[in-house]
């Protein structure tokens, strides 16, 4: 039996969880939702309808789970509460500031409904976070530090883009070589938020828009750009379509400790995107996984990715799991 996934939004990470239900047979896309108009849309799996966010609304359609694919700005804090009030619903809400209230309002709506709603899964938040617990948890006498990039950040990309005057941005993040050294090193430097990363956006502006305040309010922007030194591009359509077309990123956990008087560990876990929302979609579907078996055995509310046990995630059983993973 598949799993019946559906997918709210079609932008970027709507395309890279579709991709990844193609690849995963346990699970089958039963439709795409939009704000926009539905027949404007054509999607990349024939002979699955798009339809109208208004059908989600009433709470019956068949789907196992809804993947929701809107920004952590201003859709995720709207769209996951409420529709974690119908069914269950995995979403990829990065702002970490406001994750312990996100994750408060979610719970309250699905534990009402008897759902399962799984708030920011991904990679960052996601498998790095995971690895960052681990680390932890092995290495409590050490320090963790994470670094992004250099790559494409969809949700920072997208904060931009909802600037008046913006016509379209790209964001980069970009580690501090001499930082990333230093920490690989095991000597656990004090380091600010300004000294690890700096970020650099592309930007496309509107006919007549004011470039100095989109740059102010890019740099001052809290929650993604005020603690970090930014440069900020501004370019045309044509020079953003050849040179920021692709979505790469990546980056790496890196935790420094010792278990004894001289005696230094370095756990290190990365990755090298090609696709940003190609990676990210398929995390999504992983754990759109996971929320279907989760709430068959009753369980309920928010949850991270810190609740999951590894096997909900994967598609084989536990006896391939024991005879070929462990």
């Amino acid at each position: 039996m598949s799993i019946k996934i559906g997918i709210l939004g079609y932008g970027n990470l709507g395309r890279g969880v579709e991709a990844a239900v193609k690849v995963n047979d346990d699970t089958e896309l039963v439709a795409v939702y939009t704000r926009r108009a539905p027949e404007s849309l054509t999607i990349n799996t024939p002979g699955v309808p798009v339809r109208s966010v208004a059908e989600l609304e009433k709470g019956e359609e068949p789907i196992d789970v809804l993947v929701i694919c809107g920004g952590s700005a201003t859709d995720l804090p709207e769209m996951t509460p409420k529709f974690a009030a119908l069914y269950n619903v995995i979403d990829s809400f990065d702002t970490h500031a406001r994750i312990p209230e996100h994750f408060a309002n979610v719970d309250a709506a699905a534990k009402a409904a008897g759902k399962i709603g799984i708030i920011s899964a991904g990679w960052d938040p996601g498998m790095f976070s995971l690895n960052r617990v681990y680390a932890d948890a092995i290495l409590p006498c050490g320090k963790a530090y994470t670094f992004w990039g250099k790559g494409v950040s969809q949700g920072h990309s997208d904060a931009v883009r909802r600037i008046e005057g913006v016509k379209d941005a790209r964001q980069y993040t970009i580690p501090v070589e001499q930082a990333l050294d230093a920490v690989r090193s095991g000597s656990n430097p004090e380091l600010t938020t300004r000294q690890k990363h700096t970020r650099e956006c592309f930007v496309v502006a509107e006919d007549g828009a004011d470039k100095a305040a989109i740059e102010n309010a890019i740099k001052t922007m809290p929650n993604y750009f005020d603690e970090y030194d930014t440069t900020v591009h501004f370019i045309t359509e044509e020079e953003m379509k050849r040179d920021h077309s692709g979505l790469p990123h990546g980056g790496a956990v890196i935790h420094s400790g010792t278990t004894s008087e001289g005696t230094k560990h370095v756990i290190e876990y990365s990755l090298k995107l090609a696709s940003n929302p190609e990676f990210t979609g398929s995390v999504l579907l992983a754990c759109a996984r996971a929320a279907y078996r989760m709430n068959n055995e009753g369980m309920t509310g928010a949850k991270t990715v810190f609740d999951i046990a590894p096997a909900y995630l994967s598609a084989h059983s536990g006896d391939e799991l024991r005879a070929h993973f462990l």
